[in-house]
């Protein structure tokens, strides 16, 4: 078998929801110490080696890719409960959100994913999209070494990949995906308050 890199992400709102109608089987983390754990958000739809009493693989999910099984992770993201429809969530991408607002831990805080990193949101002062991937990225322990570093090193060193390193880092794709969701999350946010 051919070990799969495939690496899918799915986004949204009520998770177990959606799992309970599909037919999958859960993705499986073993720790240290002989500890398994079912796997936060990883399922698989094929028919992968299973307990039958917990439907979570008999297989680590690091290991199922090298038998060709390839999870994904299907991620509950509770900030897509105040989207409307598809044409809100567009409206809500497009506008650009008052970036200074990224400086004030009051509002950071109420932020998908960045939530607890106003530290590095008040050094950086992001000013796109890009800024923000770039600030999860280093909040990530594979790139944690850049957090102090000025943005021209930040710019060229973050998504290059750590060969042979083990420490989780974030992709370029997956920091684009989350920086456009806490956009929207922080556009909702006004959008709330303005209502209010």
């Amino acid at each position: 078998m051919k070990k799969v890199t495939t690496d899918v992400d799915i986004d949204c709102f009520g998770r177990d929801k959606i799992l309970e109608g599909l037919e999958c089987v859960f993705g499986r983390i073993d720790r240290a110490e002989n500890k398994v754990e079912k796997h936060p958000t990883g399922v698989y739809f094929q028919n992968i080696p299973r307990d039958p009493t917990t439907n979570i693989s008999t297989l680590d999910h690091r290991i199922a890719s090298d038998y060709g099984y390839f999870k994904i992770d299907v991620l509950n993201v509770n900030l897509y409960e105040d989207v409307r429809n598809e044409e809100h969530l567009l409206a809500l991408i497009d506008k650009e959100p008052p970036w200074d607002f990224f400086e004030y831990q009051e509002v950071t805080d109420q932020l998908f994913h960045i939530k607890g990193h106003s530290d590095l949101l008040q050094k950086y002062k992001p000013k796109s999209a890009e800024d923000i991937a770039m600030i999860l990225a280093i909040i990530r322990p594979g790139k944690a070494h850049l957090r102090g570093a000025d943005w021209e090193t930040i710019r060229k060193e973050v998504w290059i990949k750590n060969v042979g390193a083990e420490s989780y880092q974030f992709k370029r794709s997956h920091g684009i995906a989350y920086a456009i969701a806490i956009i929207v999350n922080l556009n909702l946010l006004i959008e709330k308050l303005s209502k209010d």
